[in-house]
C-alpha cells in the first residue's frame, strides 16, 4: 500500500465521517483501533465520529449473500465495530453517488452489519429505510448521580432514551453515561430528549465509541420511536427531530418500518499516510 492514499471527508448533521475508497477490497486497508483513533483525532488527524469504508459486499466475506452491491464498513472513533449508523450510511450514499459509482435516480441497497439498508435520492437529502425497531422495555441511565428511566430501543444497534425537562439537565457529558451492564453488554448509545411541541422534540446523544456527537441518526430513530410510543401516535405520524447539528424528519409507517430523512454532503476530498 503507497504512503499517499484517498480519502474523503463527509457530515449527515454535522455527525463527521472519514470515508476511505477500497471498492474491490484490494488495497487491504488494516483498520486497526489504533489506526481509526489517529484518523478520527480532531487535533492530530482528519477529525471524525467514525471511519467508513467503502467496499463490494463480494469482497468481504461477512457481507456476502447480501443483496447489494456496497457494503459499508463502519467503525466508531475508538475503532470498535458498529452494527449501523444512520447519518453515515447517508453520507455513504453520496459518496458513491458523487464517485459515479450509484445512481441517484434508483433506490440504493447498502449492506451493513445490520443488513440491508435502501436509500432514496432527493436533492440534498437521502432518505433511509432503517428497518423495523425492536422496543426491549424500560432501564436506567444515570450521569453525574443523577439517574433517569429511559425506554430500552433497539434500531439494530442498542439505545436508552430519556425523556429531560432540559437538555442542559445531563451535563457535559464527557463520559460515557452509566447503563446496566447486563441489558447492555456491549455499551450502549443513550439519548436525552425534549419535548418542543407535538411530534417534535430535541435531543442531545451520547455515542458508545465516540462519546457526545452533534447528531446520531439511529438515535433520532430510537428517539422518534420512543416517543411516539409514549403519544400513543398514529403509525405514519411524521416527527420532527431536532440535534445539535440539524434536523432529522422521522416516519414510523403502518409497514413497521422506521424511515430517516436528512441531508448528506461531502465536504472534502485527498490523501493521507494513514
Amino acid at each position: 500500500m503507497s504512503d499517499a492514499y484517498p480519502f474523503a471527508k463527509g457530515h449527515g448533521t454535522e455527525n463527521d465521517f472519514v470515508l476511505l475508497p477500497d471498492p474491490d477490497g484490494t488495497v487491504h486497508v488494516d483498520l486497526t483501533a489504533g489506526r481509526v483513533r489517529a484518523l478520527t483525532d480532531r487535533r492530530a488527524g482528519l477529525g471524525g465520529d467514525g471511519v467508513l469504508r467503502v467496499v463490494r459486499t463480494e469482497a468481504v466475506d461477512e457481507a456476502r449473500g447480501q443483496d447489494a452491491e456496497w457494503f459499508m464498513d463502519y467503525r466508531n472513533a475508538d475503532g470498535s465495530l458498529s452494527e449501523m449508523c444512520g447519518n453515515g450510511i447517508r453520507v455513504f450514499g453520496r459518496y458513491l453517488v458523487e464517485e459515479g459509482w450509484a445512481d441517484p435516480t434508483r433506490p440504493l441497497p447498502i449492506a451493513t452489519r445490520d443488513g440491508v439498508k435502501t436509500l432514496r435520492f432527493d436533492g440534498p437529502d437521502i432518505t433511509v429505510d432503517m428497518g423495523a425497531p425492536r422496543l426491549l422495555g424500560e432501564t436506567v441511565i444515570g450521569v453525574g448521580g443523577w439517574e433517569w428511566s429511559a425506554r430500552h430501543v433497539d434500531m439494530g444497534n442498542p439505545h436508552a432514551v430519556a425523556f429531560v425537562e432540559d437538555l442542559d439537565d445531563a451535563g457535559p457529558l464527557r463520559e460515557a453515561p452509566l447503563h446496566d451492564p447486563a441489558t447492555y453488554p456491549h455499551g450502549v448509545n443513550v439519548e436525552f430528549v425534549q419535548r418542543r411541541a407535538p411530534h417534535h422534540v430535541a435531543m442531545r446523544v451520547h455515542e458508545r465509541g465516540s462519546g457526545e456527537t452533534r447528531s446520531c441518526g439511529t438515535g433520532a430513530c430510537a428517539v422518534m420511536v420512543a416517543t411516539a410510543v409514549a403519544d400513543d401516535a398514529e403509525r405514519g405520524t411524521p416527527y420532527r427531530i431536532d440535534l445539535p447539528g440539524g434536523t432529522l424528519r422521522v416516519t414510523w409507517t403502518t409497514e413497521d418500518r422506521v424511515l430517516m430523512t436528512g441531508p448528506a454532503v461531502i465536504v472534502g476530498r485527498g490523501t493521507t499516510s494513514l
